[in-house]
């Protein structure tokens, strides 16, 4: 394996790999052409380091694969017995959601009865590289990485060098360098929209979820399926983030346009209750004239005022799931790539 190398006066033209050999440190260094010191303050998560160095290093570990001793740097137990939680959102949309309130908690009782702690890191406010320097210095054993999106391809460099399991298929990266835990979204999302054809409606929109994230896509094209199969003509589309007021707003965008509709699958059951709201301030009766479904059986769908016909994830059991595929992981265990957690269709009032 050859292995290019960043513009540096110390650094030669090339490293070759030998055959079968495992990548070291010194590889590392020599391969970023910086010196062994300043490979290890990179991985150390050291702030003395240039940006060129710290991207030169980052660049040779991903290439060489190398995975950073640990075990050197805790020889008593050989782990730090800490599982991080990165959420890669604002602040402010992790402590209004709570599918991450349910998911910690299910992760929290299943590690209640090992020696493993939660560590949680809310990334999206802080410098991704202080983030990431962090889960390469040696601090934890493995990674959960709850919600990403399209741009964010440093989780996804990671898995090459510390356990991670993501919750949601990332869109980046080889799928078959990650592992994930999830439900089926497209099928979540094609009983959803079904059962709105099995009672009749004809004209199904949608308000899908970020398209910028799987569960956005992979909803979005169950909606697809189900209307293809029931023979239907799509309805109008838009787009919202999965946050609270872009529901209402693309609601808003739905009524605006002028484009009839008597049904509305929503991707997720926060945008869905803004969304019921927007269509009541028009007139349109809930589920007389729009029948709605989503997904997610939280607070929201089971709001008193009208509970949702909706998709249960078993948002407690996925966050269970997770962290032990990763404690399998972790214990160098053969795990399957993809974990597929049960999901189910519950009636309410709104469908």
């Amino acid at each position: 394996m050859v292995i290019e190398v960043s513009d540096s006066a110390a650094a030669p033209e090339a490293f070759v790999l030998p055959e079968g050999v495992t990548p070291t440190l010194d590889m590392v260094a020599a391969a970023a052409g910086v010196s062994r010191t300043t490979a290890s303050r990179v991985i150390n998560g050291s702030s003395h380091v240039t940006t060129a160095a710290s991207d030169a290093v980052n660049a040779a570990i991903d290439r060489l694969h190398y995975v950073p001793n640990r075990a050197a740097r805790n020889l008593a137990s050989k782990r730090t017995q800490l599982i991080a939680v990165v959420v890669p959102e604002h602040t402010s949309d992790f402590f209004a959601d709570p599918y991450f309130g349910t998911f910690i908690q299910g992760a929290a009782l299943r590690l209640s009865s090992t020696d493993y702690t939660l560590t949680l890191l809310v990334a999206s406010e802080a410098d991704p590289d202080k983030t990431r320097r962090f889960l390469m210095g040696g601090n934890v054993d493995g990674a959960l990485i709850l919600s990403h999106h399209s741009g964010d391809r440093d989780y996804v460099r990671l898995a090459k060098s510390l356990p991670v399991v993501f919750a949601g298929k990332p869109l980046v990266g080889e799928e078959e360098s990650q592992y994930v835990v999830d439900i089926d979204n497209v099928a979540a999302a094609r009983e959803a929209t079904a059962h709105l054809a099995a009672t009749g409606r004809s004209t199904i929109a949608t308000i899908t979820g970020s398209l910028e994230m799987s569960a956005g896509r992979e909803r979005l094209e169950g909606w697809h399926q189900a209307i293809a199969a029931a023979g239907l003509e799509p309805g109008p589309v838009e787009e919202g983030d999965f946050s609270l007021e872009s529901g209402g707003a693309a609601a808003e965008r739905l009524i605006a346009s002028g484009a009839p509709f008597d049904a509305l699958f929503v991707a997720s059951a926060k945008m869905a209750f803004t969304a019921i709201g927007a269509l009541k301030r028009h007139g349109l009766r809930v589920p007389e004239d729009v029948a709605v479904t989503t997904i997610d059986n939280d607070f929201y769908a089971r709001n008193p005022d009208m509970r949702l016909t909706t998709v249960d994830q078993h948002t407690a059991l996925k966050g269970a799931t997770i962290v032990e595929v990763l404690m399998r992981l972790i214990s160098g265990e053969t795990v399957e790539r993809m974990t597929v957690v049960p999901s189910e269709l519950v009636l309410g009032d709104s469908a």
